[in-house]
């Protein structure tokens, strides 16, 4: 079956043609753009599908909760609806769902080469996962198994307010509270919040992209740089072991969206584990938990293929 999927996320709109059998997915065609040039999606749609044959079926994974068969979107000022985006691509079968939810759809097809583990652990082979991932903002959601196979639920977690956890976590809280009000913790699991991050280690009046903060910290040549990417990869262990405590993620948790690969090195320190695992009387459970990092930038896709494939069953 032809399937056309899509990853629409703040940052990068994903499309791509993907052929699915019984036991796999393969991308055939692909396209990309920056999500803040396009207008709307359905002509980038249009002009990716012309000349291309017709998929049997799409499925679009967005950032944002999906209500209805309609997404706001978190990151852009798009609202999306199920039955016109189908009749403005011209496909009825059309599908909407969360972008994490789409990740979850993935793990079955995601082989060793495509995850770094973090931390063993000990999987129960049913037991619930946890996933969690930051990019452009920070996505969150969870499986649970029914008995048959794994069941996908999206989560809205990101928004949620953050706790600080030492002196340092406190002085970045006041500074983006003063800044924004209410302080979630996608404030600080983002491009943004690492941008955020340096601004105010380092009492800078100019933000800076994420990307060359990053590279700075990770070769050591400038020390706020170092030092936010130690506070950021600290936040994330400290949030992605709430979330593996809120679900009892006893199959694991998985690292998604851009931000990840880009830090592996600095992610596996151990700055990220030794939160994940501060949690009093609850750490040496967390310590059986197994932790990946999904390196593939085609979960997304994946998982939105696997949802088309499927149908409503």
């Amino acid at each position: 079956m032809l399937i056309l999927a899509a990853d629409i996320g703040g940052t990068n709109t994903r499309l791509a043609l993907i052929e699915t059998t019984g036991s796999g997915a393969r991308i055939v065609a692909r396209d990309s753009a920056e999500s803040r040039t396009l207008s709307a999606l359905p002509p980038r749609v249009q002009r990716f599908l012309a000349g291309q044959p017709v998929p049997a079926r799409a499925c679009f994974a967005v950032a944002g909760p999906v209500v209805d068969g309609t997404v706001q979107t978190t990151n852009l000022p798009w609202t999306i609806r199920t039955a016109e985006l189908a009749r403005e691509i011209g496909i009825p079968d059309t599908r909407l769902i969360n972008d994490f939810a789409a990740v979850g759809e993935s793990l079955g097809l995601l082989g060793p080469a495509e995850l770094v583990t973090l931390q063993v652990g000990r999987q129960d082979p049913t037991g619930p996962i946890a996933l969690i991932g930051a990019g452009t903002g920070l996505g969150q959601g969870f499986l649970f198994h029914d008995g048959t196979r794994y069941r996908v639920r999206a989560s809205e977690g990101g928004h949620s307010s953050f706790a600080a956890q030492s002196a340092r976590e406190w002085r970045l809280r006041t500074w983006l509270m003063q800044r924004l009000g209410p302080v979630s913790w996608e404030h600080l699991l983002s491009g943004r919040g690492l941008s955020a991050a340096y601004q105010c280690l380092s009492e800078s009046s100019v933000p800076e992209e994420p990307a060359a903060i990053s590279a700075r910290g990770l070769d050591g040549s400038d020390p706020a740089a170092v030092e936010a990417l130690d506070l950021f990869a600290a936040v994330y262990g400290t949030q992605a072991g709430n979330l593996a405590l809120t679900v009892l993620a006893t199959g694991g948790v998985y690292l998604a969206g851009g931000i990840a690969p880009r830090l592996i090195a600095k992610l596996g320190d151990g700055t990220f584990m030794k939160a994940f695992r501060e949690k009093g009387e609850l750490a040496g459970f967390l310590a059986r938990v197994p932790v990946q990092v999904i390196m593939s930038p085609d979960a997304g896709l994946l998982g939105a293929a696997v949802v088309a494939a499927r149908g409503s069953s």
